[in-house]
């Protein structure tokens, strides 16, 4: 079957229509997540969409399985997680099934990737959809034979009759295309019984991407193509007064596009862009900001009061975190095509769905004239569910009727993609002299209230998140605000520890009622060895635990500190995780890793410092990310729960790093830090 190479190659138009006749027979299957779709269906945009057997998961009359779903590869791997759910629930070999994702003109609706939701639903959702294409040849291979159904069996793409029949799946398809609803009851192989999930499947397509072969968005040309640049503010909220675009207009192949606060270049080659950029003369209006050393004012400027509380043990603290950049590997990118009736773009994106409506209302289209088709994308962390990069490259592409390539800049990227919310915390705690705790206030100001209830166990605890004005465009981040949350509550949850005099680890464990935690707390200690020795001097132990998204962790760290510089260095890191049923271990244990790495930078590096609205630290060379020397030894224990559900991995195991090296730092120096990222005073 063709029908992805067609895809990736973004010349060919292939509608929904054209997929069907490039297919031609077989068996079709809807695979839809079933989140916030009641009954088997929504409505969008008036059109209900329904949850049967139509288009998405395809067996072809060749054997070929080809399975379509709305979620983006941008990492985390569900390219291979959603190949290894068909391949099981098919019996078939996972080189025969090809996975298309978020091509709008193809694939069914869908919200976006994003808050570790692929595994939980999608990948039950193709499950039940293979699983009801194989039973449905399983039926009519019964009915051909006239055999009982009950001793009809698929295995190895081939349907086997108890007389010795056998027809493959290719076979079974010219037999008639099938339609109706998707079993929504029908039983999946239980993961104790798996033989592709469960396994160490490498990562598809791995080759491409390594040798350079894969294509991302900024790799595309076209015939005509030109390159975009837009005229970025000097400072947030500034906005035009006059421009004077002659010059740049006047270079050869150079055109300008000017609509209201809107200026950009296209040009013929990037460096000419830039160039003709450089000489637009353009006035600003200016507007003072505040500076990222305001915020705690800032956003504790109407706290509520705190009410009145007593018990045995008290305690109250302050925790603070910056604004972060998400850092991908790949800066946004845009590739629009305008054909004078449909506008086509390519983009990294988590949202492709999203993205066309951007783009439709941008354009003032209806959003059956924009196509989005999402290239496998070198990582979002949450900073990719707008689509910046392809509005300015499809306003461009509409008034000139050419190809139009936007790729941003690292500076771009840094400065005017949105942050990671900074944000304040106040806890309030109360314990029995014994350390039970008896009262819990946890307070967040602006950066959100993912991860803010507490695991542990206390009586009426309240929580809340005070949504505040953000000098700073911000959005999603890998965990949302669970990271910051967590933080603030395992720091106070150690301080409280130290206070009363009870071993950090033994304090957790009296407070909680959650056995899938304390799993994990007990994994990683034991392999951590934590109190069946003491650290050295100039060194300490830390640890900290969690739970978001249907998943636990347990990070323990040891750190060493330069008595002279005051440098904190990772010495070791042991991580335990559980997200119910493993899908991939060895996928699952490359997202853990990269999680508590790229935890690393936010807890010891990474701030944005930004003056008058005006972003400091807007180029690389500024703001500091872990390096491969940052990096300790590492141990990653995996809990395989196959008695329960499987949950995403790809936000949760970034939650505990922070604070336990905050606790160990505590440990080595007796300086407790409440701010991140996590700085000694010299």
């Amino acid at each position: 079957m063709n029908g992805t190479r067609l895809v990736e190659d973004s010349s060919v138009e292939l509608s929904r229509r054209s997929l069907f006749k490039l297919l031609g027979g077989g068996i079709l299957l809807a695979a839809f997540e079933p989140d916030a779709w009641a009954a088997g269906f929504v409505q969008r945009g008036g059109q209900p969409i329904p949850q049967q057997i139509s288009a998405w998961v395809h067996v072809g009359t060749d054997g070929r399985i080809s399975v379509f779903s709305g979620k983006a590869e941008v990492g985390q791997n569900v390219r291979t997680s959603l190949t290894q759910a068909a391949a099981e629930e098919l019996r078939v070999r996972i080189d025969e099934v090809t996975v298309t994702l978020a091509d709008t003109d193809v694939v069914p609706f869908d919200m976006g990737t994003f808050g570790s939701r692929s595994t939980p639903t999608m990948v039950p959702q193709v499950r039940r959809a293979a699983a009801s294409a194989r039973e449905t040849m399983i039926d009519l291979a019964a009915k051909k034979w006239g055999a009982p159904r009950d001793q009809v069996t698929a295995a190895n793409g081939t349907i086997t009759g108890p007389s010795g029949q056998s027809s493959t799946y290719g076979a079974i398809a010219k037999l008639q295309a099938i339609d109706g609803p998707i079993t929504q009851d029908l039983p999946l192989t239980p993961a104790a019984d798996w033989k592709v999930l469960g396994t160490d499947v490498a990562k598809i397509a791995a080759e491409e991407i390594v040798t350079g072969k894969h294509k991302y968005t900024s790799d595309y040309r076209r015939e005509g193509m030109l390159f975009g640049k837009v005229l970025r503010p000097p400072s947030f909220g500034a906005v035009v007064v006059s421009a004077e675009t002659g010059d740049a207009a006047g270079m050869p192949g150079v055109t300008v596009v000017h609509d209201g606060d809107f200026i950009a270049v296209t040009a013929p080659t990037t460096r000419l862009a830039n160039r003709a950029l450089a000489a637009l003369k353009v006035t600003w209006k200016e507007t003072p900001q505040p500076s990222s050393k305001d915020l705690p004012g800032l956003f504790r400027a109407t706290a509520p009061a705190a009410p009145a509380w007593s018990a045995e043990k008290k305690l109250t603290g302050t925790y603070t975190a910056p604004y972060i950049a998400h850092v991908p590997l790949e800066p946004r990118a845009g590739l629009a095509e305008w054909d004078g009736t449909k506008m086509t773009v390519h983009t990294g994106s988590q949202r492709p769905f999203g993205v066309r409506t951007e783009v439709a209302h941008a354009l003032g289209l209806p959003e059956e004239k924009v196509r989005v088709i999402v290239p496998d994308t070198g990582s979002g962390y949450g900073g990719k569910h707008t689509g910046d990069a392809a509005v300015e490259a499809a306003r461009m592409a509409k008034v000139i009727g050419k190809p139009i390539m936007v790729a941003w800049s690292r500076r771009d990227e840094m400065t005017f993609a949105y942050f990671r919310p900074a944000g304040v915390i106040d806890i309030a705690s109360g314990t029995k002299a014994d350390g039970t705790l008896t009262h819990w206030e946890h307070d967040n100001y602006n950066s959100g209230g993912a991860g803010i209830p507490t695991p542990y166990a206390v009586p009426e605890p309240r929580t809340a998140f005070h949504e505040v004005q953000s000098p700073l465009r911000q959005g999603s981040y890998r965990s949302l605000a669970a990271a910051f949350n967590n933080f603030a509550r395992e720091t106070h949850m150690d301080e409280l520890a130290h206070e009363l005099g009870i071993d950090p680890l033994d304090f957790r464990s009296k407070n909680l009622k959650n056995d899938r935690i304390q799993a994990v707390l007990s994994a990683a200690a034991d392999q951590f060895a934590w109190g069946r020795e003491k650290a050295a001097a100039g060194r300490g132990f830390g640890l900290a635990c969690g739970t978001e998204k249907g998943s636990q962790v347990a990070t323990f760290v040891e750190v060493s500190v330069d008595s002279t510089t005051k440098a904190v260095k990772l010495e070791r890191i042991v991580t335990a995780y559980e997200c119910g049923a493993i899908l991939n271990p060895e996928l699952l244990k490359l997202q853990v890793e990269g999680a508590v790495v790229m935890g690393i930078g936010g807890a010891m590096f990474e701030a944005i410092e930004f003056e008058n609205g005006r972003i400091l630290t807007d180029h690389l060379s500024k703001y500091r990310v872990p390096r491969y020397a940052d990096v300790p030894p590492m141990t990653t224990i995996l809990l395989d729960r196959k008695d329960l559900p499987s949950a995403g991995a790809g936000e949760t195991p970034i939650i505990a790093i922070a604070p336990a090296i905050g606790n160990a730092i505590f440990a080595a120096t007796g300086v407790r830090l409440r701010s991140l990222p996590l700085k000694l005073p010299a």
